[in-house]
């Protein structure tokens, strides 16, 4: 991974993991048609939020060494575009979430896809 690269996945890694701890919450409070669900379910939203707020502290303990984090780094590439995926297909079907394709859908998609390009490469051990 070139050293760009490597900084950007630093760099994104706490930004990503920062919105998770912080950002999920306001986002839900200011912006509902896009990032929560209705009608609204206070027990979903602290569960989703306490699972997100958990995520987002690994991710900025990441940062310093993705490498050794390789498979935090992939499972969240790969939940995000499961979660996003789940989410575009029930925001289509029920026109009353339509606000989530331009609210937390995307973002989920666009986390997963980063990642999943950025993420480090798996060390390859030669054996003689």
């Amino acid at each position: 991974m070139s050293n760009d690269s490597d900084r950007l996945l630093k760099t994104l890694l706490l930004v990503f993991g920062l919105v998770f701890i912080l950002g999920v919450y306001p986002l839900m409070l200011f912006w509902p048609s896009g990032w929560r669900w209705n009608p609204a379910q206070p027990e979903y939203q602290q569960m989703i939020l306490g699972v997100y707020a958990t995520l987002g502290v690994f991710l900025v303990r990441a940062r310093h060494n993705p490498s050794q984090h390789r498979s935090l780094i992939l499972f969240t590439a790969w939940s995000s575009l499961v979660h996003g995926g789940i989410m575009l297909v029930q925001a289509i079907r029920d026109t009353a979430e339509r606000g989530h394709l331009i609210g937390d859908v995307p973002v989920l998609i666009v986390v997963g896809i980063v990642l999943l390009l950025l993420a480090p490469n798996p060390q390859v051990t030669q054996t003689e």
